[in-house]
């Protein structure tokens, strides 16, 4: 069992709620978006001729374009809004139908190439068979992340979900959290975080929700001091199973 702990008693009172972060913390992003990546430049360098270098510099160069655009919220993240502004970069002006399929392409090798850690599976399915609540709070546009779960067969794993699309500011803001704590309402007991990330998972959750956080730790994960610190990092979901198991049967 690999799970670091700074407060172990913290674990031993089986949780109200879990609330759980979804990129690279219920699957690896890294891979999937590299493989989208690399299937979209393909395309794009085939149909319009660009150079793989020239590919990465104006997408780079669109997407910095469109947050500085839309600033802290969820559409600062679509994919179809970096590849239009990539295609006018490229001296092409507007092309919608170029714009889908790039971003069609991009979505759909993603998906394909996205895994799921082992065990998330299992531990939602005992969480909620044990009575606890679960919702997932996440950045990124709807309509994709809700893709993602239907994908990964997790559309009926969680009670109630926040995007910060629907928020209108992304995590660290109190603004997803502030939502999920209304569609919550009134609960007791103690909540966990699980998330990867120190700033926009840990920080944000412990600030906003008093939250006892979790922290997944795998490849390119950085594990952080100080108020960026998870009060658990672990490196399996199998971990959280036995540790969940545990609290319960403590609390019994």
């Amino acid at each position: 069992m690999s799970l670091e702990t700074r407060q172990p008693q913290l674990l031993f009172n089986r949780p109200s709620v879990v609330l759980f972060d979804l990129d690279n913390t219920l699957y690896a992003y890294d891979p999937a978006h590299a493989a989208g990546m690399a299937a979209t430049r393909k395309k794009a360098c085939t149909l319009v001729g660009c150079a793989d270098k020239a590919f990465d510099q104006f997408f780079d160069q669109a997407k910095q374009d469109v947050k500085i655009q839309l600033g802290n919220n969820g559409a600062a993240h679509s994919r179809l809004l970096y590849f239009h502004r990539m295609v006018e970069l490229l001296g092409m002006k507007s092309q919608p139908l170029l714009a889908l399929d790039l971003e069609q392409t991009y979505w759909r090798t993603f998906l394909g190439s996205a895994k799921l850690f082992p065990d998330v599976k299992e531990l939602l399915d005992e969480l909620r068979s044990a009575g606890v609540v679960t919702g997932l709070v996440t950045d990124l546009t709807t309509q994709i992340q809700f893709r993602k779960l239907i994908y990964f067969g997790l559309d009926h794993s969680f009670d109630y979900i926040v995007t910060s699309e629907e928020a209108g500011s992304e995590k660290p803001s109190a603004a997803p959290y502030a939502l999920m704590r209304r569609k919550l309402g009134e609960t007791t007991g103690a909540l966990w975080m699980i998330g990867d990330n120190g700033e926009t998972d840990i920080a944000g959750s412990r600030e906003h929700l008093a939250a006892v956080t979790l922290q997944k730790r795998h490849a390119g994960v950085k594990i952080e001091a100080g108020t960026r610190a998870a009060d658990v990092v672990f490196d399996e979901f199998g971990d959280l199973r036995r540790a969940f198991a545990k609290a319960g049967a403590s609390s019994a």
